[in-house]
């Protein structure tokens, strides 16, 4: 079970100061979500259920051939971005800074043992606007869209509200 929250961001933390990995991502399907990714130089299939703060996810580890021949069969926008790694308390916040033609956007998530803890977390200041319940900041939303409703979603990283 995932359940997190995502944020757009005011202010950018120093990113030299924590470790990230390039994440490229492909959907295969978007109801149920499907996606193949590399991380780094790992390769997962993932099962995401219907949900926006919280649903099922499982991952499955895949090889590179099987992540080549699957990313080949992607549906529209593939995703890449840099996830920074930046702890946060006792969180973990991945800072997902995207790239290609999602470049200007940042968001920021947060993962949680249970929706008590999500619902009362306090975000740092730096954190903007919580769109965890807007849809569009899905990335699985993110691979079907246009260039216009692109270029939306970045403007709305940009003032970060």
């Amino acid at each position: 079970m995932e359940i997190e929250r995502k944020f757009l961001v005011k202010i950018l933390p120093n990113l030299s100061d924590y470790s990230f990995h390039s994440i490229e991502q492909g959907y295969l399907n978007t109801n149920p979500v499907v996606r193949v990714r590399k991380q780094d130089d790992e390769y997962y299939l993932t099962y995401k259920g219907s949900g926006l703060m919280t649903r099922e996810e499982y991952n499955l580890p895949l090889t590179k051939d099987g992540y080549l021949h699957l990313i080949d069969k992607a549906d529209d926008n593939v995703i890449t971005k840099k996830r920074y790694i930046i702890p946060f308390e006792k969180y973990i916040i991945e800072l997902d800074v995207f790239e290609g033609l999602f470049k200007g956007i940042i968001l920021a998530e947060v993962e949680f043992e249970n929706e008590a803890e999500a619902k009362s977390f306090v975000a740092p200041d730096w954190f903007g606007k919580d769109v965890t319940l807007d849809g569009r900041f899905h990335n699985s939303k993110m691979s079907k869209m246009n260039s216009e409703d692109i270029s939306l979603l970045v403007n709305m990283s940009k003032s970060g509200e």
